[in-house]
């Protein structure tokens, strides 16, 4: 009887492998669902523990789970309990109410080479740092804004369509819970290729947890000298697009660059207790205007708005000029090394911009461009 189970077990196991022969060599999650079937790619080796804790619940063999739960499948059964069209879809939760975790937490996993970027990207979901548990999303669109702060850890590569057709069906208002519950009936794993064969997700999570730590600051090292390189081309390439401006260059140590097209070498500078008058406009690399205090610059580049005017939103903007001053690094260090009525085109790398998680509009690791005046001083 039990070579009878282990002979069905491989036929099984054979069978699953055989699927979808034209997908490469890897690690691959085959959604089963009640809309249809997603498969996604898993990148096991660039996030090994949130693969790895996926593969294990996705299985019942994770050795954080509980007695009562090992050898079950977590998520069969489960549904997307959190659907917001043109966003993402939200599962992974046993009790469908968003509050659900497998009864433990791990450490976020993230690889510079992994990205919210386009439609289909598989997750983690979280409530803040290193909360991590069951629950997982997929985009249905590119969403920057959540890069360094949730897990990718694979992509669909089949059923697109069916991703779209979830996020669109009819949900509750409030908590986007769909109205017709969306069942993820089971999830197969399918391993292509020998490595995939080799991957033991409870050994690789019990193995490589306590290393998360160390290869992420490593990791975070080796991404912040790729920027600084490829900042200082970008400074480079900054100051050649702007030779015709026939301004004051000046570099700074931390990889701001200036060029001065206003300067009064006779200016007093400010005091560190007083506030400057700042006019501004930033900008992307390519050139598109993201903000701006001068109207002109706004209807210019047809981005002016009426209501902002009325409301006084086009106006130099005082700040205290010291270390203080509630700007990004970038902007704070340029207006400290400018005097009143100075004006300069200034070069902001993106680490002393807004950094790996962007703001708004402003994409994660973006370079900006300012134009920057002092005008006065502030009453």
């Amino acid at each position: 009887m039990k070579i009878l189970f282990l002979a069905l077990l491989v036929s099984f196991t054979s069978c699953e492998q055989q699927k979808y022969p034209d997908l490469e060599d890897g690690l691959y999650a085959e959604f089963v669902t009640n809309k249809g079937i997603m498969v996604a790619k898993l990148h096991y080796k660039e996030v090994p523990v949130t693969v790895a804790n996926f593969v294990a619940l996705v299985d019942g063999t994770h050795p954080k789970l509980p007695d009562s739960l090992k050898g079950k499948r977590y998520y069969d059964g489960t549904t997307f309990h959190r659907v917001i069209d043109k966003f993402m879809i939200q599962g992974g939760d046993p009790t469908g109410s968003g509050a659900g975790n497998p009864g433990y937490r791990f450490l976020d996993e993230f690889h510079p080479d992994l990205k919210h970027d386009k439609p289909g990207v598989l997750s983690m979901a979280n409530s803040g740092p290193a909360t991590n548990g069951s629950q997982f999303f997929i985009t249905e669109v590119p969403t920057p804004n959540l890069d360094n702060r949730h897990a990718v850890f694979g992509e669909l590569v089949i059923g697109l369509d069916v991703q779209d057709s979830i996020s669109n069906v009819a949900v509750s208002q409030g908590n986007n819970k769909p109205v017709d519950p969306v069942v993820i009936e089971t999830i197969n794993i399918i391993r292509k290729g020998q490595e995939a064969e080799s991957f033991d997700a409870a050994k690789v999570y019990t193995d490589e947890l306590p290393k998360v730590e160390e290869r992420q600051k490593q990791l975070k090292e080796e991404e912040n000298q790729k920027l600084k390189e490829n900042a200082k081309a970008a400074a480079d390439n900054f100051i050649t697009k702007n030779a015709d401006l026939g301004g004051t260059v000046k570099k700074l140590d931390t990889g701001v660059v200036m060029i001065f097209t206003k300067q009064d070498e006779a200016a007093v500078k400010p005091t560190s207790a007083q506030k400057v008058l700042v006019n501004y406009a930033g900008y992307f690399e390519d050139g598109r205007l993201f903000d701006t205090s001068w109207a002109e610059v706004a209807k210019e580049n047809n981005v002016y708005s009426e209501q902002r005017d009325a409301q006084g939103g086009y106006k130099p903007f005082p700040m205290i000029y010291n270390e203080t001053a509630s700007l990004v690094p970038g902007f704070r260090e340029a207006m400290l090394n400018m005097n009143v009525g100075d004006k300069a085109r200034v070069f902001i790398p993106s680490y002393l911009g807004y950094g790996a998680n962007g703001m708004g509009p402003i994409p994660p690791n973006s370079n900006l461009v300012f134009d920057l005046e002092i005008v006065g001083l502030a009453e």
